[in-house]
């Protein structure tokens, strides 16, 4: 899970990951709020780079994940619950985090990981 917003990161993080076939679970959280543009520059950034370091494997749309949910209530402003997920990282973790971009992906992280929690227990509930 990466923060994403110019898409270098997330890009590189693609290419890195394509050789073993991973490059599908790299998770760009988006802070942009302009979620379109911004996988158009994942997509060219991991091509290119890719090219330069003759991978020679095609990095498709299926290896680029962005989720939007996050970059509320714009770009560089942060949220009441991205300041909650600040705070948490820094309190449990002693993690300070920005609140432009890796307050928005710890957000994401923490909600992300909650949901799927949430998701095991009901489906194990479901089981008895």
């Amino acid at each position: 899970m990466v923060c994403v917003v110019t898409g270098s990161t997330q890009a590189g993080m693609i290419v890195g990951f394509k050789v073993d076939g991973r490059a599908s679970k790299v998770i760009g959280i988006d802070a942009s709020g302009t979620v379109e543009q911004t996988r158009e520059q994942v997509k060219q950034i991991a091509h290119n780079t890719a090219e330069l370091i003759g991978l020679k494997m095609a990095i498709t749309d299926e290896d680029i994940h962005i989720n939007p949910d996050y970059a509320y209530p714009a770009y560089g402003v942060p949220s009441a619950e991205t300041n909650e997920a600040m705070r948490l990282a820094a309190r449990t973790e002693a993690m300070i985090t920005d609140p432009v971009y890796e307050g928005k992906s710890m957000q994401g992280l923490i909600d992300l990981v909650k949901k799927i929690i949430f998701q095991l227990a009901v489906k194990s509930f479901m089981s008895i």
